[in-house]
Protein backbone atom coordinates (compact mmCIF):
# COMPACT_ATOMS: atom_id res chain seq x y z
CA UNK A 1 0.00 0.00 0.00
CA UNK A 2 3.34 2.21 0.69
CA UNK A 3 3.47 2.75 -3.25
CA UNK A 4 -0.27 3.34 -3.96
CA UNK A 5 -0.78 5.49 -1.44
CA UNK A 6 2.50 7.95 -2.29
CA UNK A 7 1.24 7.90 -5.86
CA UNK A 8 -1.85 9.28 -4.76
CA UNK A 9 -0.66 11.92 -3.28
CA UNK A 10 2.00 12.87 -5.32
CA UNK A 11 -0.21 13.25 -8.39
CA UNK A 12 -2.93 14.56 -5.99
CA UNK A 13 -0.51 17.39 -4.55
CA UNK A 14 1.61 17.83 -7.67
CA UNK A 15 4.78 16.07 -5.78
CA UNK A 16 7.89 14.24 -7.29
CA UNK A 17 10.22 11.37 -5.32
CA UNK A 18 12.76 11.73 -3.77
CA UNK A 19 15.57 10.95 -5.86
CA UNK A 20 15.82 7.23 -6.35
CA UNK A 21 12.61 7.03 -5.15
CA UNK A 22 11.00 7.01 -8.56
CA UNK A 23 12.50 3.79 -10.03
CA UNK A 24 11.36 1.78 -6.02
CA UNK A 25 7.68 3.41 -6.98
CA UNK A 26 7.61 2.71 -10.48
CA UNK A 27 8.57 -0.92 -9.82
CA UNK A 28 6.72 -1.63 -7.17
CA UNK A 29 8.16 -4.17 -5.22
CA UNK A 30 6.53 -5.68 -2.26
CA UNK A 31 9.72 -4.66 -0.24
CA UNK A 32 9.40 -0.81 -0.49
CA UNK A 33 9.06 0.44 2.82
CA UNK A 34 9.72 4.07 2.33
CA UNK A 35 9.59 6.33 -0.37
CA UNK A 36 9.53 10.54 -0.02
CA UNK A 37 7.83 12.91 -1.90
CA UNK A 38 9.28 16.57 -2.54
CA UNK A 39 8.50 19.46 -3.94
CA UNK A 40 10.20 21.06 -6.87
CA UNK A 41 13.31 22.44 -5.65
CA UNK A 42 13.86 18.69 -3.38
CA UNK A 43 12.02 20.20 -0.12
CA UNK A 44 10.59 17.04 1.46
CA UNK A 45 7.00 17.06 1.60
CA UNK A 46 5.59 13.90 2.98
CA UNK A 47 6.91 10.23 3.50
CA UNK A 48 5.29 6.56 4.13
CA UNK A 49 6.21 3.72 5.37
CA UNK A 50 5.18 -0.08 4.71
CA UNK A 51 3.59 -1.47 7.60
CA UNK A 52 2.73 -5.21 7.71
CA UNK A 53 -0.97 -4.65 8.82
CA UNK A 54 -2.98 -1.19 9.34
CA UNK A 55 -6.54 -1.59 9.46
CA UNK A 56 -8.58 0.81 7.97
CA UNK A 57 -10.57 3.59 9.65
CA UNK A 58 -13.86 3.61 10.49
CA UNK A 59 -14.09 7.45 10.88
CA UNK A 60 -16.20 8.87 11.69
CA UNK A 61 -17.70 5.68 13.92
CA UNK A 62 -15.21 4.98 16.89
CA UNK A 63 -14.14 1.40 15.93
CA UNK A 64 -10.96 2.20 14.28
CA UNK A 65 -9.45 6.07 15.07
CA UNK A 66 -7.92 7.90 12.32
CA UNK A 67 -4.14 7.24 12.14
CA UNK A 68 -3.40 10.54 10.28
CA UNK A 69 -5.70 13.63 8.92
CA UNK A 70 -4.37 16.12 6.25
CA UNK A 71 -6.18 19.61 5.81
CA UNK A 72 -5.71 20.89 2.18
CA UNK A 73 -6.27 24.40 1.65
CA UNK A 74 -7.56 26.12 -1.37
CA UNK A 75 -7.94 30.11 -2.61
CA UNK A 76 -11.92 30.09 -3.41
CA UNK A 77 -14.35 27.83 -4.45
CA UNK A 78 -13.57 27.31 -7.89
CA UNK A 79 -10.48 25.82 -6.97
CA UNK A 80 -12.37 23.60 -4.47
CA UNK A 81 -14.43 22.09 -7.13
CA UNK A 82 -11.57 22.12 -9.67
CA UNK A 83 -9.53 19.62 -6.82
CA UNK A 84 -12.54 18.01 -5.84
CA UNK A 85 -13.03 16.46 -8.75
CA UNK A 86 -9.23 15.89 -9.36
CA UNK A 87 -9.08 13.69 -5.61
CA UNK A 88 -11.76 11.61 -7.02
CA UNK A 89 -10.89 11.06 -10.51
CA UNK A 90 -7.40 9.99 -8.38
CA UNK A 91 -9.15 7.57 -6.07
CA UNK A 92 -10.52 9.44 -3.26
CA UNK A 93 -13.80 8.43 -2.05
CA UNK A 94 -16.32 11.16 -0.50
CA UNK A 95 -17.20 11.03 2.96
CA UNK A 96 -18.30 14.52 3.58
CA UNK A 97 -20.01 17.45 1.77
CA UNK A 98 -19.75 20.81 3.52
CA UNK A 99 -19.56 22.98 0.48
CA UNK A 100 -22.58 24.78 1.23
CA UNK A 101 -21.46 26.47 4.72
CA UNK A 102 -20.52 29.49 3.92
CA UNK A 103 -17.51 30.25 6.13
CA UNK A 104 -15.59 27.56 5.15
CA UNK A 105 -16.81 25.47 2.68
CA UNK A 106 -15.07 22.10 2.45
CA UNK A 107 -14.65 18.49 1.35
CA UNK A 108 -13.80 15.33 3.35
CA UNK A 109 -12.51 12.51 1.69
CA UNK A 110 -10.55 8.73 2.19
CA UNK A 111 -7.79 8.75 0.19
CA UNK A 112 -6.99 4.91 -0.81
CA UNK A 113 -5.74 3.57 2.09
CA UNK A 114 -8.59 5.03 4.17
CA UNK A 115 -7.01 7.99 5.97
CA UNK A 116 -9.09 11.17 5.90
CA UNK A 117 -7.83 14.05 4.53
CA UNK A 118 -9.85 17.59 3.85
CA UNK A 119 -9.51 20.29 1.13
CA UNK A 120 -11.48 23.68 2.22
CA UNK A 121 -11.35 27.18 1.17
CA UNK A 122 -9.21 29.09 3.04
Amino acid sequence: MCEKLAEFYRQLLGLQYRPGDESTAEGAPDDVDWLVLTDVQGNRKLAFQQVDHLKRTTWPSSGVPMQMHLDLTVPNRETLEHHHSRALALGAELRFNRTGDPNEPLYVYADPAGHPFCIFVA
